[in-house]
């Protein structure tokens, strides 16, 4: 029996929210989760793969499109340089995870077949040649636009023959002195098999002749590039501008030093990726965290699924690579430019003082109801909040926790991490919390694909302090975002709920756009502890009040939600959809809004990521629209809102719509019931994300994005500049209404003497020129000049 088998048997007759709730308007479309087109006037649509676009085909072209961010003119400078590095370090993580599983699939003659119908070889076939492009779109647009822009501004990247005297003076005496000494060159040969390089690593191959006879065949031999030294040399300049060179670049010029005797034919830099994928028996570990940290270790040593070379390179040394390092050539990448363009980000640092290279400086609002340092839970107490980050500050949810953590009252804290920052003020509050003897659970989620290092630091830091650390379900990722604290209020308890669409962690808030909910609603209150209690202990409700679980029925009701909708299409009634996530993947999901499309519903989808879904085919999708905004934030937030017959139902989840996320992945999706939230998020947030005009893009039936015309009346509209310039506004109009509220403010009188008669200044906040001066006896003299 399978994991999926095991849990769905135990948990089979676990009710989702849909059900459980009389009052829930989901129940209308509930019996046609399966629908028979019979009865109306659709013709049925068959799953067929021309319908799907390919899933990794499809990621790529999102990487396209955080790349041609990179290059627009009208975006700064080091925020083109930003994208650039992204796009790179995404494609690296793509080869790392994803091209990894389908060479897996390749090797071990896999026949499954995705709804596309491309078996894993097509796919590969169509991946390399793809990324090949891309690649060339990097260089052209590093060498061709970025390098000329960033040497105008006094910024450049130079070879090492490029320099002058004083400088190639400085680069030589740097290598000798600074780098020669932690460099080891490895000879290739019968006694010295190839190395072992590590994933991601930079590296240069060396071509090597003992003779000066042309026929006699050269050796090969490895240099490491220290990852201890910086890859961005820079060069002393008398004129203020900033010269750098390349590392490897200065390795190349004087690899001959380390081969005395040899003569160097040519050195070259490459770099190996490899499969960085986790692969961990949950049923068969007796230690979790043991056995992820011991495969965390191991898989620097994984399976090479990308080799990049220097154009320039030998073919016999790109032949040598290939057969050492056991690649296929189609994964063989020439490169004309640096390599890993992640570490030219440092190439900003001169410019970082320059604000017009980058993008305009903002202070993440604190929410009205907040901005008076109110304690929050009296807030919520009163009312539902929601917050928009990181237009809206991630403070109040660091300070939820942190409050919590302090208050004589709060009895319990229970909590989900999947990521979180390196030094993160969440887990310290959890900490501290333990220590003045809470009752304090944390799921840290130790298979956070990139972050399971990290993940199991604070594991360990937590579980020393006495928290309950737990890791979740067996064969399941815990994606879900909760917060519950729970807290004694007179003679009884009240539960305080925090559920977000995106990370604990405060850092990637101010990057990514996403949602935080606050309610102390009882029904949520109640959904809450018995998630934690699934998390903690594998018992689950019989029904769930507000919460909709993955994988215990969050599919069937999206599936639910959107047959409702073309019910009531089929009913003449208004049916609209709009969904906001990263990635839209489940074919079940994709044919339920093919029929609903097909029923009369108009469906307009958000879509950051991948997109499977195939919109605008005449009898299928011709009332699906799919847009793609790639803007200064990562968009991140998953919104969903459906017409309900005029009623609307809104709301937030965790999860996007893929098989891994309704299946493998423990998820929330949670209602907006508060009518002037639902509003905002319908209008305010998705309405503006529909009328963005600027960094939208639209998917059209052929796989490519386009840009939509804007018209010479028409209003261009960026979303994201709204969004800033709203809570802008929002928070200058609470100031406004304070300082009419209480429009005197005391400030102590400064530069004065500490012996003289203490004065304070009373100044109306709106006129300072009415000043006026009151007195009051100066301070024992025991108290000193504090």
């Amino acid at each position: 029996m399978t994991m999926d088998d095991s849990f769905s048997t135990r948990f089979g007759a676990v009710t989702p929210a849909a059900n459980s709730n009389p009052e829930d308007r989901a129940d209308a479309g509930r019996e046609a989760i399966t629908p028979s087109l019979r009865d109306g006037n659709e013709t049925p649509i068959e799953l067929q793969p021309s319908l799907f676009f390919n899933r990794e085909l499809s990621w790529l072209e999102f990487n396209q499109r955080v790349l041609d961010e990179a290059e627009h003119a009208d975006v700064p400078l080091l925020e083109r340089l930003k994208f650039l590095t992204i796009a790179s370090a995404n494609l690296d993580e793509f080869f790392m995870v994803r091209v990894a599983g389908l060479i897996g699939q390749r090797t071990s003659q896999v026949q499954e077949v995705g709804p596309d119908g491309l078996r894993a070889a097509d796919q590969l076939i169509a991946i390399s040649a793809r990324a090949r492009r891309m690649f060339d779109d990097m260089s052209a647009l590093l060498q061709n636009e970025l390098l000329p822009e960033l040497a105008a501004h006094g910024v450049r990247l130079m070879q090492v023959h490029e320099l002058d005297t004083q400088g190639r003076a400085f680069i030589q005496h740097h290598f000798r002195t600074q780098v020669m000494p932690v460099l080891t060159p490895l000879a290739i040969d019968p006694g010295h098999p190839f190395p072992h390089l590590r994933n991601r690593s930079l590296n240069l191959i060396a071509m090597l002749s003992g003779s000066r006879r042309s026929d006699v065949a050269p050796a090969f031999a490895v240099v490491q590039v220290p990852s201890v030294l910086r890859r961005l040399v820079q060069v002393p300049s008398t004129d203020g501008s900033a010269t750098f060179v390349l590392l490897d670049q200065i390795i190349a010029i004087y690899i001959g030093d380390l081969f005395p005797g040899f003569r160097c034919l040519g050195a070259w830099t490459f770099r190996v990726v490899r499969n960085f994928d986790l692969s961990v028996d949950e049923e068969e570990a007796e230690d979790l965290l043991e056995s992820v940290q011991a495969e965390v270790r191991r898989r620097d040593r994984g399976a090479a699924v990308r080799l990049t070379v220097e154009q320039s390179m030998a073919p016999a040394a790109v032949d040598m690579l290939r057969e050492a390092i056991g690649i296929s050539s189609e994964f063989v990448f020439a490169i004309d430019g640096p390599q890993n363009l992640v570490d030219l980000a440092a190439m900003a640092e001169p410019l970082e003082g320059n604000k017009a290279l980058r993008d305009e400086p903002f202070t993440p609002q604190v929410i009205s109801q907040l901005r008076d340092d109110e304690n929050i839970f009296d807030v919520m107490a009163r009312e539902d909040l929601l917050m928009h980050h990181p237009y809206e500050s991630f403070d109040p949810v660091v300070q939820f926790v942190e409050r919590a953590a302090l208050d004589p009252h709060v009895l319990a804290i229970k909590q989900t991490l999947y990521r979180t920052s390196g030094d993160s003020p969440i887990v310290k509050a959890l900490v501290r919390a333990a220590e003045n003897g809470k009752q304090v659970t944390a799921l840290v989620e130790i298979k956070a694909r990139f972050d399971e290092e990290n993940n199991i630091i604070w594991a360990r830091k937590l579980e020393e302090a006495g928290v309950h650390v737990v890791y979740g379900l067996v064969g399941l990722k815990t994606h879900a975002k909760v917060a519950l604290i729970v807290r004694r209020e007179g003679d009884h308890l009240r539960r305080y709920v925090h559920l977000g669409t995106g990370n604990y962690n405060p850092s990637t808030a101010r990057l990514y756009t996403d949602m935080s909910f606050f309610t102390a609603r009882p029904e949520f209150g109640e959904d809450a502890t018995s998630l934690f209690n699934l998390l903690t202990s594998c018992t689950a409700p019989p029904t769930w009040r507000k919460l909709t679980i993955a994988p215990l029925g969050l599919h069937e009701r999206i599936l639910g939600l959107i047959e409702r909708e073309a019910a009531f299409a089929r009913a003449g009634k208004k049916a609209r959809i709009v969904a906001k996530m990263n990635s839209l993947v489940d074919p079940d999901v994709i044919m339920a809004l093919y029929r609903a499309s097909n029923a009369g519903v108009e469906i307009d989808l958000i879509v950051r990521g991948i997109c499977c879904l195939r919109p605008g085919l005449s009898g299928v999708s011709e009332r699906i629209r799919v847009t793609s905004i790639v803007d200064r934030f990562l968009e991140h937030a998953r919104l969903f809102f459906f017409e309900a017959g005029g009623e609307h139902d809104v709301f937030a989840s965790s999860a996007d719509w893929m098989p891994r996320n309704f299946q493998r992945r423990i998820e929330v999706m949670f209602p907006i019931e508060d009518e002037r939230l639902k509003a905002r998020i319908s209008q305010e947030i998705l309405g503006s994300q529909l009328e963005d005009n600027v960094k939208a893009s639209r998917l059209t039936s052929e796989g490519t994005y386009v840009h939509l015309p804007v018209g010479p009346n028409e209003v261009h509209t960026r979303c994201q500049k709204r969004f800033l310039e709203t809570a802008k506004g929002i928070a200058e109009q609470a100031d406004a209404k304070a300082r009419r509220d209480r429009p005197f403010v005391v400030r102590p009188v400064r530069n004065r003497p500490t012996h003289e008669v203490d004065t304070l200044t009373v100044e109306p906040s709106n006129d300072p020129a009415t000043s006026t001066t009151i007195s009051r006896p100066p301070p024992p003299p025991d108290r000193g000049s504090s």
